[in-house]
């Protein structure tokens, strides 16, 4: 299983934000900062200021901030935008929805770790892996 490019770089800018603690931060220091291409960033930006987890501020001094606590955002909150959380159903093989009645061959197997990061991904805030990360 891997994040998509978007949900990783969601991920990352956020938790920057966090560490930084700064009210505002300009996209242009989150590219630069975070190796991020500056059209790539922009998009996701307007992304997460469209799922109301990043507040734009217009302007000479403007930039991005986050528009929730850290302790109130979710990685599951920034998945689902970027259509990117474990869901229930979700085959790790791709082959459509995976159940009880309808299994793949590996959905068995695939169901303990699938519901282990599907808690971890809900309850684990931007403040709490901001303070575990030594890189981003």
């Amino acid at each position: 299983m891997k994040l998509s490019n978007s949900s990783q770089y969601a991920i990352r800018i956020l938790t920057y934000m966090t560490i930084q603690n700064e009210l505002v931060i300009n996209a242009t220091t989150l590219s630069q900062k975070l190796q991020i291409p500056y059209k790539f960033l922009t998009k996701i930006m307007t992304e997460l200021v469209k799922a109301d987890l990043v507040e734009s501020i217009r302007g000479k001094e403007g930039g991005f901030r986050l528009k929730k606590s850290s302790f109130d955002i979710k990685i599951d909150d920034i998945l689902n935008v970027f259509h990117n959380s474990i869901k229930k159903e979700d085959c790790l093989l791709g082959i459509g929805q995976c159940d009880t009645h309808c299994k793949c061959a590996l959905h068995d197997q695939w169901m303990k770790p699938k519901l282990l990061l599907q808690k971890m991904f809900r309850e684990s805030s931007l403040e709490a892996i901001s303070k575990k990360a030594t890189k981003i």
